[in-house]
């Protein structure tokens, strides 16, 4: 208690100092409407700056379930769109009386995933996923990113999976030129991960740097049409009736975060079909 009067004896001078200050504020403010006019505008300044500040931080901090939601939306849209494209080119094929009677199917959906590990330096690359056979996820799935396409499962656990990367020498992808018929065979030479190579293009094909390459859809992988790349430029091959284009891929594989597994309710039946052998009757 001293030791508080003391402080007070001490410092007293400035206390009633700050006391005839804020009195003398007060007299001021409640007595002269332009002073509280500019007192109320530089509080709400003030209030604002800092309500614009804290709101920013606390944005941050909530960027990453934002970025989960508009994944699960985009996930759905994509969705859609494959469903709907397999509807109309199905519809192309029907009667218009059997139309109403036998409606398409919904073919393709996604799981959504997360990566949990990946490699790019290596010449065979993986990365693997937290979702797996508990999930539906089945050796065969393709996955994409937001971007295009990223890879095949190839090994599946109750909750996780392994996935091969685009950035493994040993795969090769079946691509086209959008809106062209001319398919190839995509690649990864080994090297920059940003850059891959369209093999086996007929050398009557005609493309220009920038043309997009799309999956052709003639594997149960991929649904047609999900984008692969860009064109970059051309590369003589050592095949006279065939060149090689290089290939700008659009997803970044050092920085993979969500994945979509692709569930094809056609793959177990076209697989089966596609390795069945006819043996002719005697």
């Amino acid at each position: 208690m001293r030791n508080l009067f003391n402080f007070i004896i001490r410092y007293g001078t400035w206390f009633i100092f700050a006391f005839y200050v804020i009195i003398s504020c007060l007299l001021l403010l409640s007595n002269n409407t332009y002073q509280q006019s500019i007192f109320l505008s530089s509080a709400n300044i003030v209030s604002n700056s800092v309500y614009s500040l804290a709101s920013e931080v606390t944005g941050y901090f909530h960027l990453k379930s934002i970025n989960e939601s508009l994944q699960v939306n985009n996930a759905m849209l994509e969705t859609e769109v494959l469903n709907l494209r397999h509807q109309i080119n199905e519809y192309k094929t029907l009667l218009a009386d059997t139309l109403a009677a036998d409606p398409a199917k919904n073919r393709f959906d996604y799981v959504q995933a997360a990566v949990i590990n990946n490699s790019v330096r290596h010449p065979r690359n993986y990365f693997s996923i937290n979702r797996g056979s508990k999930d539906g996820v089945k050796v065969g799935m393709g996955v994409v990113d937001q971007n295009g396409i990223v890879g095949i499962v190839n090994v599946t656990g109750p909750k996780t999976s392994r996935v091969i990367s685009i950035l493994n020498e040993t795969q090769h992808f079946s691509v086209r030129l959008k809106g062209t018929n001319f398919i190839g065979s995509l690649s990864w030479k080994g090297g920059d991960p940003s850059v891959a190579y369209m093999e086996q293009v007929p050398r009557h094909a005609r493309y220009h740097a920038g043309d997009t390459v799309v999956t052709s859809g003639f594997s149960t992988t991929f649904p047609s049409d999900i984008p692969v790349g860009v064109v970059m430029n051309r590369i003589h091959g050592s095949d006279d009736n065939f060149f090689i284009l290089k290939i700008r891929l659009n997803s970044d594989f050092k920085a993979l975060s969500t994945v979509r597994v692709i569930k094809d309710e056609y793959k177990a039946e076209l697989d089966s079909l596609q390795n069945f052998d006819f043996v002719p009757s005697n």
